[in-house]
């Protein structure tokens, strides 16, 4: 009879100690989820790098080497460029990248996801992308001043067909 009042006194101490401890880490410490003096950009896109190689066109001689259902004219390679991404907030570079094309072939989209929490207030944003291999320089480039509130998220996003880099 002892035995048994003891072993459920020990099952009771040992749930009260189990519900403690859940009820304690279920309020405390207190979880912030994002600092609210703190602003959030976001760089998400997804684009394809121009073609790494030009297309080759085929002599007469080369055509008639080829099975008759491989006689195409043209001969393009599937390789994409690697993307390069630059992000620059107040003159600092915050982010700088060579995104690979996706794919065996290695002829998908180059892609890329960053976050970077900074401080709420007016910031100066450039952005630079270069998606050729075969082009010196940058070919999209977007530079703008943005105001940042508190807990904002703003977007940085590509698009090629609406003319580049897109801020919102």
């Amino acid at each position: 009879m002892m035995k048994h009042i003891l072993r459920y006194l020990g099952q009771a101490v040992f749930y009260g100690l189990f519900v403690a401890v859940i009820g304690y880490f279920s309020t405390a410490p207190a979880y912030v989820h994002f600092p609210p003096d703190m602003a959030l950009i976001k760089a998400s896109f997804s684009h394809a790098g121009q073609p790494k190689a030009e297309c080759h066109v085929r002599t007469a001689e080369e055509l008639a080497s080829l099975p008759p259902n491989m006689r195409n004219p043209v001969q393009c390679g599937r390789e994409r460029s690697p993307v390069v991404f630059e992000l620059d907030l107040d003159g600092q570079r915050i982010f700088q990248a060579e995104l690979a094309p996706a794919g065996l072939s290695r002829d998908g989209a180059s892609t890329v996801y960053r976050r970077f929490p900074v401080r709420a207030g007016r910031h100066r944003l450039h952005a630079r992308l270069q998606d050729s291999v075969r082009v010196p320089d940058f070919n999209y480039t977007k530079e703008a001043d943005v105001t940042l509130v508190a807990a904002q998220v703003f977007v940085v996003e590509f698009d090629a067909r609406a003319g580049g880099f897109v801020f919102k």
